[in-house]
């Protein structure tokens, strides 16, 4: 497939198998589970609905809070099985592509950032995250396992004296108590909320700058890579058979 490459010159593309099915999974379970978990919390924590008649006759914060408990199963069994996919994916979802391990991931780091910073005009070619956004990526799964800790520590401490969950009630002292964990879950959540904004935009941006399939490639797995960027060593490229 040749294609014009930032409409200056011809190059080759090759069709790359980046994204595998648990990890196109995850992201979009994830997704959802963070829109159902943000719309219910914000009624849990500010009822805005009030229903005429006793309250014995509906039953809609009870609704929220089981959608809420839920949903927030999904979304951790999500997020650990990311995780556990970063140990057993292939080589693009695995774990040193959330951290600078290695020379050229530190050099591609630097040169992305200059892209970011307006420094070059073209981003530097990788195929799967770059250095950066793997990085920032590697700092959401952190701020994910905080907001599923404190969301269990809420709930231990209402939860039956019989629940398994009851252990995570130990981790309220070091989070400062119910009221401060609860603090915590919610400022996490539109924290969340800020990464989701500019993961949207930067994902729409660098699929229109490298024309690389970007945004399709969470749907497909696969996106369509220059040829010199595979077969060109250094941080442009990094695969197990380059």
């Amino acid at each position: 497939m040749r294609v014009w490459k930032q409409h200056v010159r011809e190059v080759d593309l090759d069709n790359v198998y980046v994204w595998q099915w648990p990890v196109r999974l995850s992201h979009w379970m994830s997704a959802i589970a963070i829109w159902v978990l943000s719309v219910t919390g914000i009624y849990i924590g500010w009822p805005m609905l009030v229903a005429p008649g006793p309250a014995s006759s509906h039953f809609i914060m009870g609704w929220a809070k089981a959608i809420h408990f839920y949903a927030a199963i999904v979304f951790t069994l999500s997020v650990l099985s990311r995780i556990a996919w970063m140990f057993m994916g292939n080589w693009y979802s695995r774990w040193h592509r959330f951290v600078p391990a290695g020379r050229e991931r530190w050099r591609g780091m630097g040169k992305t950032f200059r892209y970011y910073m307006f420094g070059l005009r073209m981003p530097p070619g990788f195929v799967g995250h770059n250095p950066l956004a793997g990085l920032m990526y590697g700092f959401v799964f952190l701020t994910f396992l905080l907001q599923i800790l404190t969301g269990l520590a809420i709930y231990a401490a209402s939860a039956h004296v019989d629940s398994p969950v009851g252990f995570f009630a130990g981790f309220l002292p070091l989070l400062g108590g119910l009221q401060t964990a609860r603090w915590i879950h919610h400022i996490v959540m539109w924290a969340i909320w800020a990464f989701f904004v500019h993961h949207v935009y930067s994902a729409i941006l660098m699929s229109q700058v490298e024309a690389t399939g970007t945004v399709e490639s969470i749907f497909s797995g696969h996106k369509f890579v220059p040829r010199e960027d595979i077969i060109k060593p250094g941080y442009r490229f990094e695969h197990p058979e380059a």
